[in-house]
């Protein structure tokens, strides 16, 4: 009888065995987990910011005629539901493609467009939640545009770049507490590419600009604002500092992003087609990372059947992330979905 026989076998068991350890412990990191779908009609280009531990959504259109909307629906982030609110007044347009941020406990409109170009406009909306009411606020005096990027940083709001029949660079502070004419004050020096549909989240005090179309080209630079200076970082594309992998191209247009943790989020999008990829950035380093093979996977379970989309909204407390809506090809979307960053998920 041979002895060694059963030992072999065990070995071989237990290899297998650490064979198969291997393969499952293969992880992406971040999972996107559904929450309940957005109440109101599905919809891109809508616009959205962030009041404690709630997101509102405003504006936006959809449908093959681009049916445009100016109701107001709100979610309560930690008890997963919708509520609307009331409807932008009769006096503001319904649009598309507006600028949007959060001030001192009320939410902020400016600009946007009509169906079609050269429709703009530079009016300007403040909702407050405590009274569930809008007021009109000094029109944007850079004038009517569509597609700007719009932040709150140092106790103002901040709305620059857009399109016009134009793409613009010009940046303008807003104050909602200057007296009626004088809430908007030009603030020059934006050493930036002209854009329009880019992005802006804002870490400890400093915007960080990025992403956006300049003469149908997605543009590369990337710039920090601390209220007074430009800093211009290492561009999100083609970068030829050894120690930033320039495998990847961020650059995209109608993305969205937010924060989570003192890391920058950048999520979905236009490039050459549209994305369901993400990306974080760290300022501590200035760098980013990602992986083209870390899609919005859980959004290919979706019922409209795939994750790619562009012109969609977020929301951001600062320790949650949410992104929600938009388009994809012709397909308008309801769906809502959160980053939880440092779960993983299976490879497999």
């Amino acid at each position: 009888m041979n002895r060694r026989q059963p030992i072999t076998i065990l070995l071989l068991a237990l290899l297998g065995l650490c064979s198969n350890c291997t393969e499952e412990s293969e992880y992406t990191q971040g999972v996107w987990q559904r929450k309940s779908d957005f109440d109101g009609v599905a919809r891109s280009n809508a616009s959205s910011f962030t009041i404690g531990d709630k997101g509102y959504v405003c504006c936006g259109y959809r449908g093959s005629n681009k049916e445009l909307l100016k109701d107001l629906w709100v979610y309560d982030i930690d008890g997963n539901y919708w509520t609307q609110l009331a409807d932008m007044p009769d006096e503001a347009t319904a649009r598309h493609s507006a600028a949007s941020f959060a001030l001192n406990g009320k939410g902020y409109i400016s600009t946007g467009a009509l169906k079609e170009e050269p429709d703009y406009l530079a009016d300007t909306w403040e909702y407050d939640p405590d009274t569930n009411a809008w007021r009109q606020m000094d029109d944007y005096p850079g004038g009517a545009r569509y597609g700007a990027l719009a932040f709150a940083l140092g106790g103002y709001g901040w709305v620059g770049t857009g399109y016009n029949d134009n793409t613009q660079k010009d940046f303008y502070r807003f104050d909602p507490n200057a007296a009626a004419g004088s809430q908007w004050q030009i603030h020059n020096g934006f050493p930036g590419l002209k854009r329009y549909y880019g992005t802006a989240f804002v870490i400890n005090d400093e915007a960080y600009i990025c992403c956006g179309i300049n003469n149908e080209t997605n543009v590369e630079d990337f710039w920090k604002f601390d209220g007074s200076t430009w800093t211009q970082l290492r561009d999100i594309a083609d970068n030829s500092d050894d120690d930033y992998d320039d495998d990847y191209n961020i650059a995209r247009r109608e993305t969205v992003s937010f924060v989570i943790d003192g890391k920058g989020y950048i999520a979905t999008g236009y490039s050459s087609g549209v994305t369901s990829d993400y990306w974080v950035y760290d300022p501590d380093t200035d760098l980013w990372s990602g992986d083209a093979d870390d899609d919005f996977t859980p959004l290919t379970e979706a019922s409209y059947g795939g994750s790619s989309r562009s012109a969609a909204c977020s929301f951001s407390t600062g320790t949650r992330g949410f992104v929600l809506l938009g388009q994809s090809g012709g397909t308008y979307l309801e769906d809502v979905y959160e980053l939880l960053p440092y779960e993983e998920e299976d490879a497999d």
